[in-house]
């Protein structure tokens, strides 16, 4: 053979290569963090590494950490023992199987999806999702697809892009799980869900996402994460559930960055 061509890995020119390779990355890597150097996601002081947050932001997000309901991921003040239920999944128990997100939607953890929605910032996937797939405490790893909240056409075509789906499709990437991004389609345009009480909410999502007969067979039995960016009252991810089950899911886990908590337990 001519060259190094048919070399075998661990060979000396393969080696070289591999060194060469390494080389260059790291130069490339030391070059971006020259021109754009890594800051805080929050407050936009310099970090060590591209996609993380200062000590002072860390300290101020309120993750979301057990013990919570093991339904509504409602965190309580006190460990009650693994698998108790909050009053409101007793009381009211969701159509989806179970909801898991990062952190209480206030101060950094707000900053963080205002900047994902409305500021342009799809950088911020990738730190977002690790976090997710974590919040998810095993979820993700169970699941078989991933499914993002989808935009109306044309609301997607006045933003530009979809936030859940850029979260999912990176969640799907990290995970090694298919993302399903034509799956659910949200087939009527509503009114924006900010400012409405919560049976306002219900009403305007209701019968808004439906599954394509050609996904179905895509859905069909398999245990799915619905990705959104923030839960409040449960409307949207409920009436995408309520889509996902008549297609033939058999589970649905939500898994959102965000959620509102109006008092712990």
């Amino acid at each position: 053979m001519d060259g190094d061509e048919g070399q075998i890995p661990g060979s000396t020119p393969h080696r070289r290569r591999l060194r060469w390779t390494d080389g260059l990355r790291r130069l490339g890597n030391a070059t971006l963090d020259f021109v754009y150097p890594p800051i805080c996601s929050g407050c936009g002081v310099v970090v060590a590494r591209h996609g993380g947050v200062c000590p002072a932001c860390w300290s101020r997000l309120r993750l979301i950490e057990r013990p919570y309901c093991e339904v509504l991921g409602l965190p309580f003040t006190h460990d009650l023992g693994r698998g108790i239920l909050s009053a409101d999944a007793i009381a009211d128990p969701p159509v989806f199987d179970r909801l898991r997100s990062v952190a209480i939607h206030d101060g950094i953890a707000r900053n963080l999806v205002h900047a994902l929605k409305y500021r342009d910032r799809t950088d911020l996937a990738v730190m977002m999702a690790e976090w997710m797939i974590r919040a998810g405490d095993g979820e993700v790893a169970r699941s078989e697809a991933i499914v993002a909240v989808p935009l109306h056409a044309f609301r997607l075509w006045g933003r530009r892009y979809n936030q859940s789906a850029e979260l999912a499709r990176t969640i799907a990437r990290l995970s090694g799980k298919p993302f399903l991004a034509t799956a659910l389609l949200r087939t009527r345009r509503t009114r924006q869900q900010v400012g409405l009480g919560k049976a306002a909410r219900h009403d305007n999502v209701q019968g808004a996402f439906s599954v394509p007969e050609a996904q179905r067979p895509a859905i069909f039995g398999r245990r799915l994460i619905l990705v959104d960016d923030v839960y409040t009252t449960g409307a949207t991810v409920s009436a995408a559930t309520r889509a996902l089950k008549r297609a033939g899911a058999t589970e649905v886990t939500v898994l959102t960055f965000a959620r509102a908590v109006t008092g712990l337990i």
